[in-house]
């Protein structure tokens, strides 16, 4: 009985092992070097496919926040500001479609983007915004996201870690390893924002708006959510004042190369 079970041990640690290292290897072959950025990423979506799936999910992702906003000069507003930061800047010479979209959303202070170059604003973060320079800064960082590839990074550290996930589970070790990967995922997406709120300071500085808008962007986030606020260590978004010191950071770098 005992040489039975230590042999179902190691024939489940051997075909759990397989498959964590194919993991592993798959990841390591994915990875590149971001044109735009020059940071290596592991990215298995192709510029085609990030902007597939960007076309395919935003009709649904404005039906969960309301539909589109009926006001046509607030959308044009959000079209004039998002497109001088694209021709502005290397954004440009990116194969991605842009489009922005104000939804009707007036509880949800948000804005985020797709893959491939679908970005959106709720209008309850554009009714706070207190001139067109802040509403670059919220629309330059998600351009950052498109730019930085964050979704296509994020969809494929996911494929890594739920085949991971497989593996460890042959030896009983699933739940340790899911719990590991989704404090790596939650990291890595608070790198994201600080590299979009950096990328968001560029853009903003090429097209001559003002980047010390952005800082009051974070106060405003800072003031909707409340004293109640995240955590930093258990959100995927970094505080306001940590994203605010990065974001002077940004300002200093950038008015000393222009």
């Amino acid at each position: 009985m005992r040489r039975g079970r230590r042999g179902n041990f190691k024939t489940r640690l051997f075909i759990g092992a397989a498959i964590v290292i194919f993991a592993l290897v798959r990841n390591w072959s994915q990875r590149e070097e971001n044109p735009y950025t020059g940071r290596v990423q592991a990215i298995s979506l192709s510029p085609d496919q990030e902007i597939a799936i960007g076309l395919q999910s935003a009709p649904q992702m404005a039906q969960q926040h309301g539909g589109l906003h009926p006001r046509n000069d607030y959308q044009a507003l959000i079209d004039n500001v998002g497109n001088k930061l694209v021709q502005s800047s290397i954004a440009k010479k990116t194969p991605y479609k842009y489009e922005f979209h104000l939804l009707a959303d007036n509880k949800t202070i948000n804005a985020f983007a797709l893959p491939g170059g679908q970005i959106f604003i709720t209008y309850a973060l554009f009714s706070k915004l207190e001139n067109e320079d802040q509403l670059a800064g919220v629309l330059g960082h998600e351009i950052g996201h498109v730019l930085g590839k964050h979704s296509n990074e994020r969809i494929t550290d996911s494929q890594k870690w739920k085949t991971i996930v497989m593996g460890a589970g042959a030896i009983d070790m699933g739940q340790i390893a899911q719990q590991y990967g989704h404090g790596q995922l939650l990291q890595n997406g608070r790198d994201d924002e600080l590299e979009s709120d950096k990328l968001g300071v560029h853009f903003m500085i090429e097209a001559g708006y003002n980047p010390e808008e952005m800082i009051g962007v974070m106060q405003i986030l800072k003031a909707a959510a409340g004293p109640n606020r995240i955590p930093e260590f258990q959100s995927t978004h970094p505080d306001p004042e940590n994203r605010i010191e990065k974001i002077r950071e940004a300002i200093r770098k950038y008015k000393k190369a222009s």
